[in-house]
């Protein structure tokens, strides 16, 4: 079920009104039932996929905890873990990675390894067989993980309720494609009695508004541009590849951006709070910055459960270098079984490593000793670079498979064709008129407007809630419009509709 869909606009009214309307004792029960049935309207045999996930790592919560008592708790929390522990969390962790490894990288691992037995002119595996990815499964499963792993650090305490604990790992409105919860923000929710207030009714459908107007108008019209230039790239080459890549880079952070604020507004309506997964990445002066605010709960998860565990930056500078490569690479392998995601990952973590050496150069140097402050030029200079860096990391994002990308740039070298992007020919040929141009170069403006306001710091919503009723109306009634008249409809709505969830 997708959140653009007049199937949701129905679903979530209904869930939201029988949600208040019961008791709070069946309330969990309720949305833990409405979340399974949410997943099942993909393919009704992974909903056991979900709920082993779900098992698994619940029942290693409680052996953990219990190995916790009988070896001392005052023990445990300073660090010493018994054998038993440490085998129970690596058991969990190895089973629920295992079938994400089967669902999402077997054919990959197999392709790879053939390559390996071409080289040495042997025999290659054959498989005949079809995988279909589960929706969602690298986000469930890292949500479930980062529960289990905070038991066995002695962070919290093993969650004694299967309905809770199942609620926060299958939670409707950020299932398939996050944030990615921590249990102290989501699951300590299950827990409280909420109750209806106008403030969140009103904030809920203001996100959920807005998400519907960043992917429906900005999103799904810039990958009309986005996939007619990248599926014919021989033909569309030089400057149209340029202009598609920049698209490309405004519609999957509002297609996610999108979800991310729709999955936001829907559990606000019920009283839980989700975390804000992107804070105007665009803005950001260096990759550094731009992965605090891009995918936020994803750079969360790694950094405190991968980069921390190696090491972090307290054994030395190249241990640190290196170990922000290895999650950078994780990190896209996270994101596709492909090489061309693993150097998309590793292409930003070297942006890093290269800015961690500039850093380090211009101290030793003193450059900018005497002047600490940054003028608006640099400021802006150094804000259009990195968005260049991160753009040009997404071609491979984008391309998919390495030598897709190789021959992406290939064709982007030709420039020949810069008065075909000058004369309107982008928008005739591809969007259909000039009109949809302008009114997706409006939108983006928009967007950049409230990413600002963002970026400084302030909450765009309550701004908005905060001025006069004509005004909020007026605004609500343009996006509605735009939304219906501009907004991309179509019957091909699978689920490569929201592109992050086929991570």
């Amino acid at each position: 079920m997708l959140f653009n869909t007049m199937q949701y606009i129905l679903f979530l009214p209904i869930v939201v009104s029988i949600y208040y309307f019961l008791p709070s004792k069946l309330r969990n029960g309720w949305l833990l039932c409405v979340s399974y049935y949410f997943y099942m309207q993909w393919n009704p045999i992974y909903i056991m996929l979900l709920f082993s996930c779900t098992l698994i790592t619940y029942t290693g919560g409680l052996v953990l905890e219990k190995l916790k008592r009988l070896h001392g708790e005052s023990e445990y929390n300073s660090g010493k873990r018994n054998r038993k522990s440490k085998l129970c969390l690596i058991l969990c962790i190895s089973i629920s990675l295992g079938i994400l490894f089967f669902y999402k990288y077997l054919l990959f691992g197999i392709s790879l390894f053939n390559r390996i037995l071409e080289c040495v002119h042997m025999e290659e595996i054959s498989w005949e067989y079809e995988i279909l990815l589960p929706v969602g499964i690298s986000f469930y499963t890292l949500q479930a993980l980062s529960y289990l792993i905070d038991v066995y650090r002695g962070d919290i305490f093993a969650e004694k309720s299967f309905i809770r604990y199942a609620l926060f790992v299958s939670f409707f409105p950020q299932l398939v494609a996050g944030p990615i919860e921590r249990s102290k923000n989501l699951l300590v929710q299950f827990s409280i009695d909420h109750t209806f207030t106008y403030k969140n009714l009103q904030k809920g459908m203001l996100w959920i508004l807005y998400g519907l107007f960043i992917k429906m108008v900005i999103a799904d019209r810039a990958a009309i541009i986005v996939n007619t230039v990248y599926e014919n790239s021989s033909v569309y080459s030089g400057f149209y590849i340029i202009v598609a890549t920049f698209f490309f880079a405004i519609q999957i952070y509002c297609d996610f951006y999108g979800y991310s604020t729709i999955a936001r507004g829907s559990a606000l309506l019920m009283g839980y709070h989700l975390m804000d997964n992107f804070n105007a990445p665009y803005f950001s002066s260096n990759v550094r910055e731009f992965w605090r605010r891009w995918h936020i709960s994803l750079s969360q998860w790694f950094r405190d459960y991968l980069y921390i565990p190696l090491g972090g930056s307290k054994k030395g500078v190249l241990r640190k270098e290196l170990n922000r490569m290895l999650v950078f690479a994780v990190s896209g392998l996270w994101h596709g079984a492909s090489l061309a995601f693993v150097f998309w990952g590793v292409l930003n973590g070297a942006a890093q490593v290269f800015e961690d050496v500039a850093d380090k150069l211009k101290e030793k140097l003193k450059i900018g000793a005497i002047r600490r402050t940054v003028c608006f030029s640099k400021k802006l200079l150094q804000v259009f670079g990195t968005f260049l860096l991160v753009t040009f990391a997404w071609l491979f994002f984008r391309s998919g498979e390495f030598e897709v990308a190789l021959d992406v740039l290939k064709s982007m070298c030709h420039f020949d064709n810069l008065a075909g992007i000058l004369d309107g020919s982008l928008s005739t040929k591809i969007l259909g008129g000039k009109i949809y141009m302008n009114i997706l170069l409006v939108s983006i403006l928009a967007l950049f407007i409230v990413d600002f306001y963002k970026y400084k710091g302030r909450d765009v919503a309550e701004l908005f809630l905060a001025q006069k009723w004509w005004f909020r109306t007026l605004m609500i009634m343009l996006m509605i419009f735009t939304i219906l008249l501009f907004g991309c409809y179509g019957e091909i709505y699978d689920i490569q509709q929201f592109i992050y969830f086929q991570f």
